[in-house]
């Protein structure tokens, strides 16, 4: 094996110029379209931190409000309870004095009919007691015919 001295520095020379064109024209595009794609992913990460962090404090916000909301409802339904305790409450005063004034007026109704019946059955009696002065003036009975006169007419009354 003979290593010609001629070959190796031709091989040598066209290495480096090989290396040199590369780097002339290659290496420097590849260089800037590497670090290109190194800015891309890094400002690619960042908007994803941006949106991360926008994405989180949004989801901060709405746990927020719906713990708000749920306040809110708690404190609706509460007065919602008030306002139908007190529409009760209203609507048993009300029934109380309605059947106060309906005791009232029947109490008033009753003594009017009672005063009416004791001037009915006074009325009565009257008519009643006339009735049998009457029956006594116009006999002169004597005390057997007097008692058997009344007799009939208290039969008459009863069965009236």
């Amino acid at each position: 094996m003979n290593i010609e001295l001629a070959q190796v520095i031709t091989h040598i020379i066209g290495f480096l110029i090989t290396v040199w064109l590369l780097k002339k024209f290659a290496w420097k595009p590849l260089l800037s379209m590497m670090e290109e794609r190194r800015q891309k992913i890094r400002d690619e990460f960042d908007r994803i931190d941006t949106e991360k962090q926008e994405a989180e404090k949004l989801r901060a916000e709405y746990e927020n409000s719906l713990k708000n909301i749920e306040a809110e409802r708690r404190q609706k339904i509460a007065e919602a309870v008030n306002e139908a305790n007190k529409v009760a409450s209203d609507i048993k005063m009300n029934a109380q004095q309605e059947a106060r004034g309906i005791i009232s007026r029947t109490n008033e109704q009753l003594e009017r009919d009672v005063a009416k019946a004791k001037v009915q059955l006074k009325e009565e009696m009257v008519s009643i007691t006339l009735s049998a002065a009457e029956k006594v003036l116009h006999e002169k009975l004597d005390d057997r015919k007097e008692r058997e006169l009344i007799g009939r007419f208290i039969d008459g009354i009863e069965k009236a």
